[in-house]
Order: structure tokens, then sequence, then C-alpha cells
């Protein structure tokens, strides 16, 4: 291994300690002046906040994960794109200015 690459490393290693503890104390100075107060709650230690947030990340997940489906869809999507004749594409357009299913925007509805 090269010197610039574990320096790299260590690098990467240093910033994601340093955000985990950043992060860990965010947590516990959060929660011991929200909780107590709002559901009478026992105050955290700085370990209790570091593992509520790494319980956090195992039932909430995100990271590389989540990324790489977000670009598998992407290219899946451009692929379907460049096969779409104009006229298509236009249909696919407009049917995004309308809205999608019940919960999107629909044309205005005649007054009585």
């Amino acid at each position: 291994m090269s010197r610039h690459r574990i320096l790299r490393v260590l690098k990467f290693v240093l910033l994601v300690v340093l955000a985990a503890t950043v992060f860990s104390f965010a947590t516990m100075w959060l929660w011991n002046r929200l909780m107590p107060a709002i559901f009478g709650l026992h105050a955290i230690s700085y370990w209790q906040a570091l593992g509520l947030l790494v319980l956090s990340k195992i039932f909430f997940g995100g990271g590389s994960r989540a990324a790489g489906f977000a670009m598998h869809w992407r290219h899946r999507m451009m692929a379907r794109w460049e096969q779409m004749t104009p006229e298509e594409r236009e249909k696919f357009r407009s049917g995004l200015r309308t809205g999608c299913g019940p919960f999107g925007s629909s044309p205005a509805t005649p007054k009585a």
C-alpha cells in the first residue's frame, strides 16, 4: 500500500471518528435538554447517545445501499427515456405536470 493511500485512509477514519463524536455529543445534549423536561425521561451519557445513533442507523438505514439503488433506478430511467419517441416523451412530461394518482394536482373541477 502506498504512503499516499495510507494517509487518505487515516484521514477518512479520523473524519468518521470526529463526526461520530460531534453527532454523539449533539444527540446527548439535545436529549438531556429536551427529553427529561418533556417526557420525564432520564439523562443519557455520551456512550448511550452513540448507541442511539448506531441503533437509529440500523433501524432506519440510509447510506450506500440507498444511494446505489437510486443510481440504478436513474440509469434504468435514462435508458428508457432514450428509447422513447418525442410523442411518448411529451406524454410523459404532461403526466408529470398533472400529478400522479389521487394525491397529485388535478385539473380544476367545474363549479355548479
